[in-house]
């Protein structure tokens, strides 16, 4: 007996859509400018954690922060060819960056170490700008941030530089490891490496005027380490990883149902044959992959949304395909599935996702492939500043 044909439809969507919401990118914003006395910094690296960096950005100036923050030099140059004005920092370069073009667009400068101030320097004296430098102290995390033992020295280097009109040191910044566990005793000891970092630069002739430590977590549970300056970023996102305060997701992902077909108990899916109907039952293939940022690790857990109800993932995760068991549930070739989205209305959401793939948000909503169609709604329409 031949296996009975999916029925399609041509004309339905061709594709995923991510669709961003900046009124919640907004609200969060609002929230963490009412949550502290310091100046607020929205972290717009990595496309805006999956937002548009400009539109998140846009949203973020217009709603109470007064600092953009990125990684690389080339996400500060994309925001100042946008139009931004705001006061920037780029922090994660490697030692031979173009550190000329960040001067030349007014884009300040997190330095690590001896070798990244030396740069920073050269550049100054080519560019005929002073470098302002935000020197960067790793206080536990054994990541990016200069090792302790190295501090002493780098901040006598920095004031040098600053006494030869290259440099401003117009920062001092760390970040912490354990910010999301609020009681964990390793943020104890960041603060006092903090506290020890500022007092050594201060002896050391520097006068920081911005100091930072606070991220997202550290922002909501501990005011200790809020100091002149929070970065925001996850949070502007609507992810706590302190699990303390709810927030406002803005992304919704919908995917077409691009073929339905009848099966019969025991019809085995997908690559490996790893789950099989267990009773007769109607499949729906959905235009969607792990390319588009559906982790494959949650195949088998994960649930989608189809006219209001919750249908498990059947079999693994494609590339470009995913298939989803309706039940008996009546579903139309073209119709759109929620993959995730705010969860007012039960559908999954970005934490449901990361829970099922045994990961963070974080991941999933930087994770959106590129072939994902974006849409923005509420998005300011005042100019970038």
């Amino acid at each position: 007996m031949s296996a009975p044909a999916a029925v399609t439809r041509n004309d339905c969507a061709q594709g995923a859509l991510l669709t961003v919401d900046l009124a919640a990118v907004a609200a969060n914003t609002r929230f963490f400018a009412s949550r502290t006395k310091a100046e607020v910094m929205a972290v717009v690296k990595a496309d805006g954690f999956g937002h548009g960096c400009v539109p998140a950005a846009r949203t973020a100036l217009e709603n109470g922060a007064t600092w953009l923050g990125v990684t690389s030099i080339a996400e500060g140059l994309t925001l100042r060819e946008a139009g931004f004005a705001a006061p920037m920092l780029s922090w994660l370069n490697p030692v031979d960056a173009d550190f000329g073009l960040a001067l030349e667009a007014g884009i300040d400068l997190a330095v690590p170490g001896l070798r990244h101030l030396s740069a920073v320097t050269r550049a100054a004296m080519s560019a005929g700008h002073r470098g302002r430098v935000h020197l960067h102290l790793d206080v536990g995390m054994a990541r990016d941030g200069a090792d302790p033992a190295e501090w002493p020295g780098l901040c006598r280097a920095a004031f040098r530089g600053e006494q030869r009109g290259l440099l401003d040191v117009v920062g001092l910044m760390g970040h912490l490891g354990c910010a999301d566990r609020p009681a964990d005793p390793c943020n104890e000891v960041g603060r006092g490496c903090f506290g020890w970092g500022l007092q050594v630069a201060r002896g050391a002739g520097l006068r920081p005027a911005i100091r930072h430590l606070a991220a997202t977590a550290a922002t909501l549970t501990d005011p200790r380490t809020h100091h002149s300056l929070c970065r925001i970023g996850a949070g502007l996102a609507g992810i706590d990883t302190s699990g303390t305060t709810r927030l406002h997701p803005a992304l919704t992902l919908t995917a077409p149902v691009v073929a339905v077909r009848r099966v019969r108990a025991g019809t085995s899916v997908g690559y490996g044959h790893l789950w099989a109907a267990p009773a007769d039952t109607t499949l729906g293939l959905l235009a969607v992959g792990y390319a588009d940022g559906l982790p494959r690790a949650a195949s088998g857990q994960a649930e989608i949304m189809v006219r209001g109800h919750r249908c498990r993932v059947a079999g693994l995760i494609s590339m470009d395909q995913t298939v989803i068991d309706l039940g008996d549930l009546q579903v139309d070739p073209g119709e759109a599935a929620t993959v995730f989205g705010p969860g007012t209305s039960g559908e999954p959401t970005v934490a449901d996702w990361a829970t099922w793939a045994g990961t963070i948000e974080h991941e999933i909503v930087t994770g959106i492939g590129g072939r994902v169609h974006r849409q923005v709604t509420g998005e300011c329409l005042r100019s970038a500043r």
